[in-house]
This record gives C-alpha cells, sequence and structure tokens, in this order.
C-alpha cells in the first residue's frame, strides 16, 4: 500500500472519485491476498472476543441506562452485507419508540429538516433520538453491540461504513465493489469525519479503503480510532 494516500485520507483529506479510481490498487497475489483475508478473519474473531471479555462491565451499565424508559435495549437494523446479504446491524437503542413514525411527522413539518434528511440520512437535530441515546451516539458506545455482528462473520472491525439498501443508491457503479468486504465497525469513513463529511465523499472513501485494502492499512486505522471517538470526530 501507498503510505502517503493513507495517511492523507486517516487525517481527513478526501480525494476525487476519479483520483481513487485511477490509485494503484495493493500488489498482492491472489494466494497471499487470500491468506492476508484469513489473517483479518482471525483477528476480527480474536479481537471481538477480547474486547467483549474486556467491556462487558460497560455492556451491562450502558443496557440498564438504555432500558430506563421502558423500551427494548438493543435494535436491529437492516444493513447490506458482503456479496448483498442482508443482516441485522446491532446497535443500542437511542431512538424513543414509534421513531418511524415520528419522523415522518417531523420531516412533513419542517421541511429543511426533510432536504437535510434525503441528501444525507442524517439529522443534526434527530427528535426521535433519547438524551441517553445522544450521549451514547457522541461516544460511539451504541455501536459496541456490533462485536456480536464481527463475531458472526457478518462484519468485519475494519471495513466500509454499513449502509442500508436504498443507501445502496448512492454508490452506483461501485455497489459491487463495496458489497466485495464485509462492513465494519470502523473505516476510512468513520476516522475522516463521519457525519461532517458528505455522501459523495462518504461513497469515494468506502471505495478507496476496498481498492487500497491490506492489513497494514486496517492496522491503521485501527490505531487512528481511539483518538477520533474520544474527539467525537463528526459523531451525532
Amino acid at each position: 500500500m501507498d503510505a502517503q494516500p493513507a495517511a492523507e485520507a486517516l487525517t481527513g483529506r478526501v480525494e476525487t472519485s476519479d483520483a481513487i479510481r485511477r490509485a494503484p490498487a495493493p500488489a498482492l497475489a491472489g494466494d497471499r491476498r487470500a491468506a492476508a483475508r484469513r489473517v483479518k478473519r482471525a483477528v476480527d474473531v480474536v479481537g471481538a472476543l477480547v474486547l467483549l471479555a474486556l467491556l462487558w462491565p460497560l455492556f451491562v451499565a450502558v443496557a440498564v441506562l438504555v432500558s430506563l424508559d421502558g423500551g427494548p435495549v438493543f435494535y436491529g437494523h437492516r444493513r447490506v452485507g458482503r456479496g448483498g446479504r442482508a443482516f441485522d446491524c446491532l446497535k443500542f437503542r437511542t431512538m424513543i419508540p414509534g421513531a418511524a413514525e415520528c419522523l415522518r411527522e417531523y420531516l412533513s413539518y419542517h421541511p429543511a429538516a426533510s432536504v437535510e434528511w434525503h441528501a444525507s440520512q442524517k439529522l443534526a437535530r434527530d427528535p426521535r433520538v433519547t438524551p441517553v441515546g445522544a450521549f451514547l451516539r457522541r461516544s460511539s458506545l451504541d455501536e459496541l453491540p456490533q462485536l456480536v455482528n464481527v463475531l458472526r462473520g457478518e462484519m468485519s472491525l475494519v471495513g466500509p461504513r454499513p449502509v442500508t439498501r436504498s443507501e445502496m443508491e448512492h454508490y452506483g457503479p461501485v455497489a459491487a465493489l463495496y458489497a466485495s468486504v464485509p462492513p465494519g465497525m470502523t473505516g476510512l469513513w468513520q476516522v475522516s469525519g463521519r457525519s461532517d463529511v458528505g455522501y459523495a465523499a462518504r461513497v469515494a472513501l468506502d471505495q478507496q479503503y476496498v481498492e487500497r485494502w491490506s492489513l497494514l492499512h486496517d492496522l491503521a486505522i485501527l490505531l487512528v480510532t481511539p483518538r477520533v471517538v474520544l474527539q467525537r470526530s463528526g459523531a451525532r
């Protein structure tokens, strides 16, 4: 992997889609690449088990806080996985019960919010999010249950961001490239601004990750992730 482009991506520089497509892929032969994929899976399993063992008291504490309003603790949202297969991406629940109806009503009365939602599938001021949920989102603690997705093989510790079937429309001709690898708990998008990054740039970052993938690249992203989480960069 070319170290300079990777470093630029990790520090927040987003290259244009054309520039990314012209960038060389990692120089790995088929057998070496397959072996590297097996190592990646082993790292995922070991890493997820270690993190679950270390963080179980935090899991319990968060579960108690989430359950205080009487709703379910966990929430599974359908996302697109490797090979285009759908799976339930697990999170601690951060929204009020009846969130879908709340969103429809809110957008119908707030045209500016409707434009924001349809452009990015995000809202700076989301009426569905509970006070506890807002904290969990800012701290990224809501995503800890995805360690279970990693153990199941539905996700990886590092990969493209998980997206919904409708969001795949934004990927156009690179949708197949996106679906060639499992989505990740962290990745280039997550360490490059997250919600502060426009949708076209998100797609470009996911494309760049897949085209330049290597174990070294994954390691670099993992090392940067704790700092990004602590700084709450782009978290909503």
